[in-house]
């Protein structure tokens, strides 16, 4: 039977766990359709979600349907956990994007739609609440249309709107051979001369929703089950299988890892050829190596490892089985280093960020009793599973500090670690995190034997600055074979490191640092004696010069600050505007669009998004309480207005050399 690896999507609270109870239970895998409010949510497993409401872990779970088996994976729509949806969209044949027939496009499915459009994941839309009082059909449509901007394609009406008789009736609208002749020409031509068969039609809705070019809408009810076998006969008919060679070389992508009873490391992972096979030896990690002049891109370290179980998800559960196959979802034992983004085997997809990194950072600070160390073996495994949470160690100051998307996030952490590992914490006052970006070109070198160098190493680095996004890439203008390439691998790793922190402490995500010069002092023996240290050069030389060769390289060229920006959307009485307009500018907004729709004015623009929370909280006072903001994270922008924000170092700090060599070696010149 054919597979099928879909993924619910949603805004939270928009009843996307609720869809899938339903959907589990038309397909006959539970008798009875659990509920979000009492916990008892097939999906919703951890109490904390339980306890909440919201899904914090995206969640596998199969079922067949006529002539496909879908493992179905809810995703969190909270804000807070967009990671655990991110991670999940590398692994998805198809979606469905769940959307409020009340409350209609919200924040996050807007930034949802993007997401899947751009990765060209086929989606339908299916829009719940039909049943409750407020709901709209041809308003949320339109919508859809304007807010969205994308080929919609409705798959009927809806009846007794508002009502528990709110009921779904199936058809296809006359618009939909206009939607899809937009992308057929043979359909166009067939339109133009004369009437186009219904089979025809039919024909090329499944074939353009495959290649996500029209996304098909259905609405109804999770909670009352209107309109959702219509959406079952979607999945199964319009939705592309699985892809996968089973008799290929072993690939597979993992991308969510657990701790089990006796913390030992599961993966999941989707397996995109071969199979993968109980007792075998396997190798994993993240794999991206580039060659040519021995340049490469990221760190492509790569282990070995023998699977010690797996489990396969089917009717509803997971099932022990020696082998897991192409197209596959397995859980997976005995790889203990494995990572979130590791590739298994022949590296197949390559593991991306679609959605912007947290922007926020806060330090966590232990309640009486609770011991440092086991905080920070208990953060590290919890950043294991969630790997922008980000942990930071600042030994000086004896703290650890955390990034987050929000403060809802921040709450789950602490009660994880109260529930879980029984460490009681609280947090200081929330930050935002900026980045760091070179202005210019900067170089500089320090040659061995030569003072003010106290290193047996030669290093040359020169700095460029990169476009955004772009990441970090280090290039070689020396021959590789000019020193042992365990050299050249100490000076890459301790550039990435180093670049943790600029000048002003903060990270610097993208540039081009390029090596210039390079030189070191071969192994010295004596006869009748050992290796001298004292007189060859060793990794520790090049990972302790580096960062001062660095440091300097990026004082020349100069950096700048920049602060995450939101682009933000408020809908609000066309009479209030004129009072929202400056306070927009006083909070730093900078406003690109304003306009007025009848008795409804919208403003767009960007603010700083350590404002956002200031204009969530002065908004209702402003229009009436009518006011609506949608924000989300959109680039960084140079800082321009007050002090500029510096981040507390926690490395040997290379700014000042006496105290880098102080902390660093004991060989410093007077």
């Amino acid at each position: 039977m054919h597979l099928l690896n879909l993924g619910i999507l949603a805004h939270v609270d928009a009843g996307k766990t609720s869809l899938t109870e339903r959907l589990l239970h038309a397909a006959g895998v539970i008798d009875e359709v659990g509920s979000v409010d009492d916990g008892s949510t097939r999906t919703d497993t951890l109490a904390l979600e339980r306890q909440r409401g919201i899904t914090i872990k995206s969640a596998v779970v199969s079922f067949p349907l006529d002539s496909v088996t879908v493992n179905l994976i809810d995703t969190p729509g909270h804000p807070d956990f967009i990671a655990e949806v991110e991670r999940v969209l590398g692994v998805l044949d198809g979606a469905v994007l769940v959307v409020s027939a009340v409350e209609g496009v919200q924040a996050q499915t807007r930034v949802l739609m993007r997401t899947l459009r751009r990765l060209r994941i086929p989606t339908l839309v299916f829009v719940n609440k039909i049943d409750r009082r407020g709901a709209r059909e041809q308003a949320v449509l339109r919508d859809l249309a304007r807010r969205l901007a994308v080929p919609l394609v409705p798959m009927g009406t809806a009846a007794a709107l508002g009502t528990r008789d709110a009921r779904f009736v199936p058809r296809l609208l006359p618009s939909t051979l206009d939607t899809l002749a937009d992308h057929d020409d043979d359909l166009l031509r067939a339109y133009v001369g004369g009437d186009v068969p219904d089979t025809r039609l039919r024909t090329a809705l499944a074939a353009q929703t495959r290649r996500a070019l029209v996304h098909p809408v259905y609405f109804g009810s999770a909670v009352t089950g209107a309109g959702v076998p219509e959406l079952i006969t979607g999945i199964e008919r319009l939705l592309p299988t699985a892809p996968g060679d089973p008799d290929g070389p072993l690939s597979g992508t993992v991308f969510k890892v657990e701790r089990g009873p006796a913390g030992e490391k599961i993966a999941y992972a989707r397996i995109l050829s071969g199979a993968l096979r109980v007792r075998e030896r396997v190798l994993f990690g993240d794999g991206r190596q580039v060659g040519g002049a021995g340049r490469r891109e990221g760190k492509g370290a790569r282990a070995e490892g023998r699977i010690t179980a797996l489990t396969v998800f089917a009717n509803g559960t997971d099932l022990r089985q020696d082998r897991a196959g192409a197209g596959r979802i397995a859980k997976v034992w005995g790889l203990g280093g494995i990572r979130i983004g590791d590739a298994i085997g022949v590296p197949g997809r390559v593991y991306e960020h679609h959605f912007a990194p947290p922007t926020l950072e806060t330090v966590v600070v232990p309640g009486a009793g609770t011991d440092r160390r086991s905080l920070h073996l208990a953060l590290t495994q919890l950043a294991e599973q969630d790997p922008l949470i980000g942990v930071r160690h600042d030994e000086l100051r004896g703290e650890t500090s955390v990034s987050l998307y929000g403060e809802v996030q921040k709450e789950v952490v602490q009660a994880t670690l109260a529930d879980e590992y029984g460490l009681d914490v609280t947090f200081r006052e929330t930050t935002t995190l900026c980045v760091e970006r070179p202005v210019g070109t900067g170089q500089a070198v320090e040659f061995n034997k030569k003072d003010p160098n106290p290193f047996l190493a030669t290093v040359g680095l020169r700095v460029d600055p990169a476009p955004p996004g772009s990441g970090v890439r280090f290039r070689l203008e020396v021959e590789l074979g000019s020193m042992p390439y365990a050299f050249f691998k100490a000076v890459e790793d301790t550039v990435r490191e180093t670049l943790g922190q600029g000048l002003h402490g903060w990270q610097i995500p993208d540039c081009t640092v390029t090596m210039t010069h390079s030189g070191y002092s071969p192994r010295q023996s004596h006869a009748h004696q050992g290796f001298d240290k004292s007189m060859s050069s060793t990794g520790y030389d090049f990972r302790g010069l580096t960062p001062l060769v660095l440091i300097e390289a990026l004082r020349r060229a100069g950096t700048q600050v920049h602060e995450p920006m939101h682009r933000f959307r408020i809908e609000a009485p066309a009479d209030t505007l004129g009072a929202l307009l400056p306070v927009l500018a006083r909070l730093g907004a900078v406003t690109e669009s304003t306009e007025a729709h009848g008795q409804e004015g919208v403003l767009e623009g960007a603010v700083p998004a350590a404002r956002v929370h200031e204009l969530e909280q002065r908004l209702p006072g402003l229009t009436r309480g009518e006011g609506e903001l949608e924000s989300a994270f959109d680039h960084y922008a140079p800082v321009t207005r007050g002090p500029l924000p510096e981040r507390p170092r926690t490395d040997h700090n290379p700014l000042n050399r006496k105290e880098y060599l102080l902390n660093v070696t004991r060989r410093v010149g007077d």
